[in-house]
């Protein structure tokens, strides 16, 4: 399989480290979002939104890096990290869509004016927008910490939802969010950035910048 990515984004950093999880060989091609390489007429064709992750297998290709969690993980038959029972993959699911509705973007907001726009020379970051997202970043943090409570994964187990969370919460760090008050998320995401796949992945990121 190919990966089409940017090592320094959270959503291809999750394919990769699931990947390394589970044994899944990736061939990497980075391409520099920051150049517009996401955009060129090849990337479109493959990708008509213009992003990555990009996931090609075959002539199978594969956009919306949650979607590359569930088909990784089962291309590997790791049902047991993206579970086929209906209540056990609804509950994967639920995370899988708070993440892209609420936790990713609060996080991404953020981020881009603290983090991302000083690697692109961008100019300083607009603090009312890092003002916005800090606030929206309290509200699904404390969502988050409260499901967490007395569980050591998401949906108490490991399943794709982890993975599909962690590198948006190995963000916090550098994006200056504080996850002080939240003390279950903190031993979910030690517990988390302790696997090796996700040091690995990580890793990657910190080289590339």
């Amino acid at each position: 399989m190919k990966l089409y990515q940017s090592p320094l984004s959270p959503n291809c950093q999750k394919v990769v480290a699931l990947a390394h999880e589970v044994g899944v060989s990736l061939t990497i091609v980075n391409l520099d979002v920051f150049k517009g390489q996401a955009k060129s007429p090849e990337m479109l064709a493959k990708n008509p939104n213009g992003r990555v992750p990009v996931l090609e297998d075959g002539a199978f290709v594969l956009w919306e890096s949650n979607a590359m969690l569930g088909y990784v993980a089962s291309k590997a038959d790791r049902t047991d990290l993206a579970p086929t029972a209906p209540r056990e993959r609804a509950d994967v699911d639920r995370w899988l869509a708070w993440s892209n509705a609420h936790f990713a973007p609060a996080v991404r907001k953020v981020a881009f004016e603290r983090v991302v726009k000083k690697l692109a020379g961008l100019g300083a970051p607009d603090e009312a927008v890092v003002k916005a997202g800090t606030e929206e970043f309290a509200v699904v943090a404390a969502v988050l910490d409260r499901s967490l409570e007395g569980k050591d994964h998401l949906c108490g187990r490991l399943t794709i939802a982890d993975f599909a969370n962690v590198t948006y919460g190995a963000v916090c760090d550098s994006a200056g969010l504080a996850l002080t008050p939240y003390r279950n998320i903190q031993r979910w995401l030690g517990r988390m950035m302790d696997r090796e796949s996700v040091q690995r992945a990580l890793l990657a990121a910190r080289e590339a910048r």
